[in-house]
């Protein structure tokens, strides 16, 4: 295959997208070592390919990525030995206390450092994730058709918008919210929020 046709053969987009077979990926190695000039060609494939995916990318919930890496946290200590629990569900009755245990723990103390959200997990399954989360302003809009929330304040101020109504809660006070009406949490107190959240499976 000459350097022409590789060019228009799409096996160079392929390539640096990683979609070759084993004997395609040996073609563009030794094209690329038999024509210095194909390094360059590849290059400049991964910039337009980047800036295609950055123009085309969708904006992040900004819970998104505390959720992703309190998740991690939680598989890695999980893989390092911690037993698994399964919790009662927040409800009415739900008390600061019963989650003594893990809020006295050292790793589950708030970090000096963080973006506007952090989180550590206290139990997970399938069907439900109970953790302590800190909110330094607190969370944007949002909708849920097909998980539960709920949330029990263990220390500062919030208040939660539930569609037109405000809750304004201090420690101690429980919340559930209803599905399929928007909702956000606005933290009210000097220092961060800190809560028990708990999504389940609706």
């Amino acid at each position: 295959m000459s350097i022409d046709e590789l060019k228009s053969s799409g096996l160079l987009e392929l390539y640096v997208i990683g979609d070759v077979t084993e004997s395609e990926k040996i073609i563009v190695n030794k094209a690329i070592a038999d024509f210095p000039s194909l390094k360059q060609e590849v290059s400049e494939i991964e910039k337009a390919l980047e800036a295609y995916a950055q123009y085309h990318a969708k904006p992040v919930c900004a819970t998104t990525k505390p959720m992703l890496l309190a998740t991690l946290d939680y598989t890695e200590r999980i893989n390092k030995g911690e037993q698994s629990i399964s919790l009662p569900s927040l409800g009415p009755t739900s008390k600061i206390s019963d989650f003594s245990k893990w809020l006295e723990r050292p790793d589950f103390q708030e970090p000096q450092e963080y973006g506007d959200m952090h989180g550590k997990i206290i139990s997970a399954d399938d069907q439900r994730t109970t953790m302590v989360v800190w909110l330094k302003y607190g969370a944007p809009d949002e909708i849920h058709s097909d998980e539960l929330e709920k949330f029990l304040v263990l220390e500062g101020t919030c208040d939660i918008i539930i569609g037109d109504h405000k809750h304004s809660l201090t420690a101690g006070d429980y919340l559930s919210i209803p599905l399929h009406i928007k909702h956000r949490v606005e933290v009210t107190s000097d220092s961060a929020c800190k809560v028990i959240l708990e999504r389940a499976a609706a």
